[in-house]
């Protein structure tokens, strides 16, 4: 897939440019914990200070249900500022007579007002009245439908920013012509954003490797007693039919015990289980982190979400841990490493490789979604 991008624009000078940018971002005590997505559009934001631009951020944050201070985006104008090394005018909506004028600005979060989560068409015309050109740089809010996302492409020439046109071509790579061997790594809990995944890659890809809910799932659907493990009941008809396929690479082993890591040991699939209600599936087991890197040796493209077991509570990290590690030492080579989702980006920054990767993708649902064909709202006035 092409999409216009901000380096075709003809006039950048003197315009005032609206960029929908991503700053979802965790926040502690007023200030930001984890700045990845900030760091992100960087690029978009000194591209078009850099070519005489105005620039006027948007961005959300949290699911606020009215104008509430902890959801305030302060927090984020202040880190903007170190990192960009200059002086930042923080703005409200409402008095927009204020700093239209200002080199860049960062407005307050756009889900304080009813008509973005919506895409009002009236909300959608205001935005477009403060500026000449919008840009979309944040992938992660690429597949809703708001009035700051897909509504004001509607009003004003639009184009995507250097992040946006980075994720759409990366992921591109995978749905169109990916080299072969394709080997998908899935992991998490979610099977209603895994299925449709499942569901239009399993063509493309050579293997799929399962671990994480995904996994519990299905043993849960084959009547094994899984006790206190994260499961989804709504999808076991489907995790039988997709896991049972083929392509499908299931785990050999796994590694149960109780949610604080006590009573851990190691369980062979081929053999019955039978948890304690206080005990769950938690991890891959080491001969499985065996088989399944064996695949991803062979792979030239891997596409890797979610962590394959809780990597948040020793020891049921070994797993994932493992594999990302192996999955880093591959990307650097000649494969052609992808991975998302907001606790793969943790787990990666927790063990810092993010920078190993092809790409890391900020947007964990929007990445899903395009992965399983979906067609993002927010890409649709940017298609060439």
């Amino acid at each position: 897939m092409k999409i216009k991008t901000i380096k075709t624009a003809k006039h950048l000078f003197g315009q005032r440019v609206l960029v929908r940018v991503d700053f979802n971002v965790p926040i502690k005590k007023g200030q930001v914990v984890d700045n990845f997505k900030i760091q992100k559009s960087l690029p978009t934001i000194k591209f078009l200070l850099n070519n005489g631009a105005n620039v006027i951020l948007i961005s959300h944050l949290g699911r606020p249900s009215k104008k509430e201070k902890k959801f305030s985006l302060l927090p984020v104008a202040l880190e903007l500022e170190k990192l960009l090394g200059g002086k930042i005018f923080f703005g409200q909506l409402e008095n927009h007579e204020n700093w239209l004028a200002k080199k860049l600005v960062l407005l307050e979060n756009i889900r304080f007002y009813k008509g973005e989560e919506t895409n009002d068409p009236k909300f959608a015309k205001q935005l477009a009245k403060l500026a000449d050109i919008f840009v979309l740089d944040g992938f992660a809010v690429a597949h809703r439908d708001a009035a700051s996302v897909s509504g004001v492409a509607n009003y004003l020439p639009s184009y995507g920013g250097l992040l946006l046109e980075k994720e759409v071509e990366g992921l591109s790579k995978i749905t169109e012509h990916p080299k072969h061997p394709l080997v998908v790594l899935l992991g998490g809990v979610k099977m209603e954003t895994k299925i449709p995944v499942l569901k239009n890659l399993l063509p493309k890809a050579d293997h799929v490797l399962l671990g994480g809910g995904i996994i519990n799932t299905y043993l849960s659907a084959i009547g094994a007693k899984i006790g206190c493990s994260a499961y989804d009941s709504n999808y076991q008809k489907e995790a039988l039919y997709y896991i049972n396929k083929l392509k499908v690479v299931k785990p050999l082993d796994i590694v149960v015990g109780t949610k604080d890591g006590k009573r851990s040991r190691v369980i062979e699939l081929n053999k019955k289980i039978k948890l304690k209600k206080d005990e769950g599936v938690f991890d891959i087991g080491p001969n499985t982190v065996r088989l399944f890197s064996k695949y991803l040796k062979k792979s030239r493209t891997i596409v890797w979400n979610g962590a394959v077991g809780f990597f948040e509570q020793a020891p049921y990290y070994h797993g994932t841990f493992s594999l990302t590690r192996y999955l880093a030492a591959l990307s650097r080579g000649k494969i052609f490493g992808v991975c998302g989702g907001g606790e793969t980006v943790e787990i990666l920054r927790k063990l810092d490789l993010i920078e190993d990767f092809d790409l890391v993708s900020t947007g964990g649902g929007a990445m899903l979604e395009f992965l399983s064909g979906k067609k993002l709202p927010g890409l649709k006035k940017l298609i060439k």
